[in-house]
């Protein structure tokens, strides 16, 4: 099926591919904005939030402004929390360091990962960021553990910024009382809204572009519906955008318009 509609409007690619290359994601307002927040935690060396409902497109994010630091310069760890437990999210941040381990303790654990900061920044002369992404998934206690890795200092200013990714309920979690210590170091937030039907217009045409169309292929109407089907949620509106062009090259229909989003719409949650 995806061949057949790719071949009916003449596509290279599947435009509304979930994972595209770093260079052709669209520089929206809200995506430069998390990476003006991201530069800015890096550069003070504190904590940034980055909220989101599902979809929105904050891991993009955060991979875009992860690509755009110097690697001769600095060294960032991507991790995406799983089970919620404090233990699951050691080894991920061993794992991704690439640290060989003799123990799964929580004490051997916290001891490599600040040995390998430490080596990076006093060793290598290198800048250091964990990034965690889904970290509205950690448990409570998980945040009080953080602080353990992150607050040691030299020269007064802390080794090692961390950005935290989430859903809007990671405020709560940040603000109870027990994760105050970490708290207390948060300096910049940034919160992704889903597109505005402008917005919208502008993603669509730009995905279609990197299949090699350069026109729209969606009515206006579409246009509206993909935007108020999707809440401006970069994920749904990729899903409803895929599964109109389907449904119109199907119908044989050069051009989506918002009856094939509404059919598209029957097939995804």
């Amino acid at each position: 099926m995806d061949e057949t509609y790719r071949s009916f409007f003449g596509l290279e690619r599947e435009p509304f591919m979930q994972d595209i290359g770093f260079d052709e994601i669209l520089q929206t307002d809200e995506l430069l904005e998390v990476k003006h927040r991201f530069d800015y935690a890096l550069r003070i060396g504190g904590i940034a939030l980055v909220t989101g409902e599902i979809g929105s497109g904050k891991s993009t994010a955060l991979r875009y402004a992860a690509e755009k630091l110097h690697p001769s310069e600095y060294q960032t760890f991507y991790v995406t929390a799983g089970t919620g437990s404090i233990m699951e999210l050691y080894r991920q941040i061993v794992t991704e360091m690439g640290i060989a381990r003799s123990s799964n303790s929580k004490a051997h654990m916290t001891y490599l990962i600040r040995k390998e900061i430490v080596e990076l920044i006093e060793g290598k002369k290198m800048k250091v960021a964990l990034i965690i992404d889904e970290a509205s998934l950690l448990r409570l206690e998980v945040f009080v553990e953080l602080h353990t890795i992150c607050q040691f200092e030299k020269d007064s200013k802390p080794y090692l910024p961390l950005i935290l990714a989430g859903q809007a309920n990671l405020v709560d979690k940040i603000m109870y009382r027990t994760s105050a210590p970490l708290a207390s170091r948060i300096i910049t937030r940034a919160h992704m809204e889903g597109l505005t039907r402008e917005g919208m217009q502008q993603y669509l045409l730009h995905h279609l572009n990197l299949a090699g169309i350069k026109k729209s292929l969606f009515e206006e109407t579409a246009v509206t519906a993909i935007h108020q089907g999707s809440g401006g949620l970069l994920r749904k509106a990729n899903n409803l955008a895929r599964g109109a062009l389907m449904a119109a090259s199907d119908q044989k229909s050069m051009m989506v318009n918002a009856e094939h989003v509404r059919l598209a719409a029957t097939e995804i949650f």
